[in-house]
């Protein structure tokens, strides 16, 4: 995080210190070179679970950043592929990136809790973003992504599993969270990023109150933890395709009149 390429511990702490979306315009021309981007390991892993999920027609990229899982996206949807986030710098990053001949590409600045969009989507995906949403935002969150989903659509996000208690990376997440917490009380406007808010049982349970039937697929490229439970999970929410029954249905009752 501190090489050359990426952030200094200055420009972090000034970051932390704006709104979060100051902070992660600051943040976008070296986003790339932090640990906070999706590894490219976890974007391939789900493209190869999404091959085997689809085919998809146009997908969208909520909390797109720079771009990273437009790539997955890409290759995936046949006909066109949209990134959305708040912030402009990110946004100008994902802009300038080369992308290879394919689905058409676009970039809409908005806030996710707020999509402009119609039901438009087969496929949302996302990856890494959740802990810039509080728990109580969870069930708006979910309810935006099913309004741009067209009947049978899907939305996808690989969740990994939680550090065991104790461990070396439970006691860093919970440092980052409490810093965080302290800064958030000490400090405006808030800058929300945390990381062990985002938990499966509650995601599971608004998935479900948003109207979605939600399948976990393990990740196999990542194993499993001592206890036999995948290290990461592919969490693949599905809406029904009630308007295709209906019309189905509709179909076959003029064919019997015939």
């Amino acid at each position: 995080m501190f090489s050359p390429e990426g952030p200094s511990l200055r420009e972090l702490a000034v970051q932390a210190l704006s709104s979060v979306e100051r902070g992660y315009d600051l943040l976008a021309p070296k986003f790339d070179h932090t640990p906070f981007r999706t590894p490219p390991a976890v974007l391939d892993a789900v493209g190869s679970a999404l091959r085997r999920v689809g085919p998809f027609d146009s997908g969208l990229d909520l909390c797109c950043g720079t771009g990273a899982g437009v790539g997955v996206l890409e290759r995936v949807c046949r006909e066109r592929v949209t990134g959305v986030d708040f912030s402009a710098g990110m946004l100008d990053v994902a802009r300038e990136r080369a992308w290879p001949q394919g689905p058409r590409v676009s970039w809409v600045r908005a806030d996710a809790r707020a999509l402009p969009f119609a039901p438009a989507f087969d496929l949302v995906v996302s990856f890494g973003a959740f802990g810039r949403f509080l728990p109580r935002e969870l069930p708006g969150l979910f309810a935006q992504v099913r309004s741009v989903l067209r009947p049978g659509g899907c939305f996808a996000f690989p969740l990994v599993a939680p550090p065991r208690p104790g461990s070396l990376g439970y006691w860093m997440l919970l440092g980052f969270d409490t810093v965080m917490r302290v800064r958030n009380a000490l400090w405006r406007p808030e800058f929300v990023m945390y990381y062990r808010a985002f938990r499966l049982g509650d995601v599971q349970r608004e998935l479900a109150d948003a109207g979605f039937g939600v399948e976990l697929q393990p990740l196999p490229e990542f194993g499993r933890r001592p206890d036999g439970s995948p290290r990461v999970r592919l969490v693949v929410a599905r809406l029904p395709r009630q308007a295709l029954e209906v019309h189905v249905s509709r179909e076959g009752s003029s064919a019997d009149r015939r």
